[in-house]
């Protein structure tokens, strides 16, 4: 374990609160606390005090009682930092804060910086660099599944699967490595078919994690949604309903979203993007013209399109055009499309008139009266499957993400030296550069300017 210097910090929101915490971590973080804490009998106590125990007390300095609090000692390497450790619980008041701080900093310590705390975890090897990521991920989240993915990748369960691909490719490199030793004997060690299988089940792995960064992006940042269709067709109106507040302006006049308009909003755990675009249809209007293009990047954006048909003014001939133009402008392989029959409450439906639908199964709603609109949202819910989090490691960091791509290069590179019967050292090059990439994750391979951009992101005290 490293030694650094001690650090403080407030651990807790800065403002007012009914109690703050301030962290104190370093190698001399008890003793310092031990010069400012006294017991109820006046005895400082902290220095032969046990791990993991509570102390109350109070915060004296230059003779001056600062609060009254309640001090908690970790010793090292049993802390979140791997060092000596002290949380001290006091009064939430701004003054009590800035006192103690200051009594801190004259007693020895120094602030700390932004996720100066978990770069310290990382660094005496209590987290991976997968991991101190996630606690940035789980600070940050804003619904259920967000929080599940990233207490997930925090619990190691994304580190395991970096393990296994390692020592996987580790076992290849040896192999080759190994055959190289006894070249000039004519001895291989490595038997081709039995390589090129291993590798093809990394491949696998390495594959399923790329492919998995679309989905693991969507449910971190939010699922992207487009509301699309013809002007009038309800689209500001649904938004407004599905948000649960007038976000959209509603207009009878055509032509009113003129740009796209995005609102989150949690539907069972999961955090849906929600964007409202510019009605399609042929216009003259050059800022309309500017809408319906940015409508059309939004939708190819997204990962559901909710498409509004407007059956009050609508023809079932007219709805399947809408839907053939539609396929002309968007590809919709990686995409959920959710057909809505809109104003459904306006006129009397003959559903066996779309049943050139019915493979699209569209739901027959009102968005002005709010009818079958928890239908809309429990299908969204069903297409995005929140289970999938439980059952599958999903990447979610675009830098894990870059590098994972590296990962697969390199693979691909192997799979041709082994097709094209490359010498063995040409290919155990690319199994290096593959494990190189890999380390990029874990912190195994890491540089101070990574570092930085990484733990830049966390708020001071984490």
């Amino acid at each position: 374990m490293e030694e650094f210097g001690t650090i403080c910090a407030l651990a807790t929101p800065a403002g007012e609160s009914a109690i703050s915490v301030v962290r104190v971590s370093g190698v001399d973080a008890i003793e310092i606390v031990d010069r400012l804490f006294l017991n109820p009998k006046g005895e400082r106590v902290l220095l032969a005090a046990k791990t993991h125990t509570a102390h109350y007390g109070k915060i004296v300095f230059d003779g001056k009682i600062i609060d009254e609090c309640i001090c908690t000692i970790f010793k090292a390497p049993h802390s979140y930092t791997g060092e000596n450790s002290v949380e001290i619980s006091l009064h939430g008041s701004t003054y009590i804060q800035n006192q103690t701080i200051q009594a801190l900093i004259k007693s020895g310590a120094k602030i700390a910086n932004p996720g100066e705390y978990t770069k310290r975890a990382f660094l005496n090897g209590k987290l991976d660099l997968s991991q101190a990521e996630a606690v940035a991920d789980i600070i940050h989240s804003h619904n259920s599944a967000a929080h599940e993915l990233a207490f997930k990748q925090l619990r190691g369960g994304y580190h395991q699967t970096l393990s296994r691909l390692r020592l996987n490719l580790l076992d290849i490199a040896s192999l080759l490595e190994l055959e190289l030793d006894f070249s000039e004997e004519d001895v291989e060690f490595a038997d081709r078919t039995h390589l090129k299988n291993s590798l093809n089940e990394i491949k696998t792995i390495v594959s399923e994690l790329v492919n998995s960064f679309s989905l693991g992006n969507a449910f971190k940042n939010g699922v992207p949604v487009s509301i699309i269709g013809k002007p009038n067709a309800g689209k500001s109106t649904l938004l407004n309903v599905l948000l649960n507040e007038e976000r959209a302006i509603v207009s009878d006049i055509a032509g009113t979203t003129r740009d796209t308009i995005e609102e989150s909003v949690n539907i069972g755990g999961v955090e849906f993007r929600f964007i409202d675009t510019a009605g399609i249809r042929a216009s003259e209007d050059i800022i309309e013209t500017e809408g319906i293009k940015r409508t059309y990047k939004s939708v190819n954006n997204s990962k559901i399109i909710l498409y509004l048909i407007d059956i009050a003014n609508t023809t079932p001939e007219g709805a399947k055009k809408e839907i053939l133009e539609l396929k002309k402008n968007v590809d919709l392989n990686d995409k959920h499309l959710i057909i809505l029959i809109n104003k459904s409450d306006t006129i009397d439906v003959d559903k066996e008139t779309y049943d050139y639908l019915q493979d699209l199964e569209p739901i027959f709603i009102s968005a002005k009266k709010n009818i079958n609109i928890d239908e809309v949202s429990k299908k969204m819910l069903s297409i995005a499957n929140p289970a999938d989090i439980i059952n599958k490691v999903l990447l979610t960091n675009s830098r894990h993400y870059e590098s994972m791509i590296r990962v697969l290069e390199s693979i691909e590179s192997v799979e041709n030296g082994f097709v094209q019967n490359m010498p063995s050292d040409l290919i155990a090059i690319d199994i290096r550069t593959a494990l190189y990439h890999i380390g990029t994750i874990t912190g195994e391979v890491t540089t101070d300017e990574i570092l930085g951009n990484i733990f830049s992101r966390f708020c001071v005290g984490k």
